[in-house]
């Protein structure tokens, strides 16, 4: 299914063709492809603020990094207002963040990650309003050990559908004992492009019900958890409960691991009961969002196929 990949150099994401097109986004991966290129084939438009912006089709992607300098909610506020104003007239369909020491204290004595999503939601109050949680696309949000803050963001100009796991609460409803403003995002978005096709962007999705961690620090049984979060997102979407498996063009996934020494094991797992042949994978030596979770894991479907089983 993958080749290890020895000298665990970080990611690269690339928004086009040629070196001025690839990213760094901080994670080292351990295994996998280690270029992500969903929209490899983007062209360079513009600048907005401090993003660099691509177009793709009708898709608009933008990337930005920026060192916090110690006052990590005010750039993400930024940042998400940039987002916003580059994106006037489209919708945002999804959204990757790399946090960097997400789970150190901040200043203020909050989680850098609770600080990360206090700014986002409050740039989402205040490019949306009252209503703004509707506007709340797929996204994930993982540590980096690099010091920027790289923040990606995909838009389009069909407005998506967006879905929830009923197994969880929304994480844009967690009460305050996740930090005083919480995430911001759904977990899963689905955008039906012009000519019908479906592009669903599956959120970073861990071993959380409701709203606790399950199994904290058990790496196997929150994997578990995990591919149970992911069969009933899949379900919501109307995907079947296999996230479009055999009746999809194109299935991208990437895999964060806290902890390297367990990609044997959680490989295996994945491979006997998500991947398919064909299916891209990426695996990520990164922290979650939460100190006890282990491991996460998002998906990217390119002309899935809803109803299908």
């Amino acid at each position: 299914m993958f080749s290890t990949t020895a000298e665990r150099a970080a990611l690269k994401i690339a928004l086009g063709r040629g070196l001025a097109a690839r990213f760094e986004a901080g994670p080292p991966v351990l295994a996998g492809e280690p270029v992500e290129d969903i929209f490899g084939d983007a062209q360079p438009v513009d600048r907005a603020d401090e993003f660099t912006l691509f177009a793709s089709g009708e898709w608009l992607l933008g990337i930005a990094q920026v060192v916090p300098d110690g006052d990590l909610a005010a750039v993400s506020q930024r940042l998400y207002g940039g987002i916003f104003s580059a994106t006037r007239g489209r919708y945002l369909a999804r959204v990757w963040n790399y946090v960097p020491a997400i789970n150190e204290p901040a200043s203020s004595g909050l989680e850098n990650y609770q600080e990360f999503c206090r700014g986002r939601s409050e740039a989402f109050e205040q490019g949306h309003g009252a209503n703004f949680r509707a506007a709340m696309p797929a996204a994930s949000a993982v540590g980096t050990s690099a010091k920027e803050l790289t923040v990606l963001f995909v838009a389009s100009t069909v407005a998506p559908q967006h879905f929830e796991n009923p197994l969880q609460v929304p994480a844009y409803e967690y009460p305050s004992d996740y930090g005083p403003r919480a995430p911001s995002f759904a977990r899963a978005s689905m955008v039906t492009e012009a000519g019908g096709a479906r592009v669903v962007f599956v959120s970073g999705t861990a071993a959380i019900r409701g709203h606790r961690s399950v199994a904290p620090h058990c790496t196997r049984d929150q994997v578990a958890c995990a591919l149970e979060n992911l069969k009933e997102i899949s379900r919501a979407a109307r995907l079947g409960s296999e996230l479009s498996a055999g009746a999809c063009l194109r299935r991208h996934f990437k895999v964060y691991l806290r902890h390297p020494a367990e990609l044997s094991e959680v490989a295996g797992m994945l491979e006997r009961r998500l991947f398919r042949e064909g299916d891209r994978v990426t695996y990520l030596h990164a922290a979650i969002c939460r100190a006890e979770l282990n491991v996460e894991i998002e998906a990217t479907l390119w002309g899935a196929a809803v109803g299908s089983g």
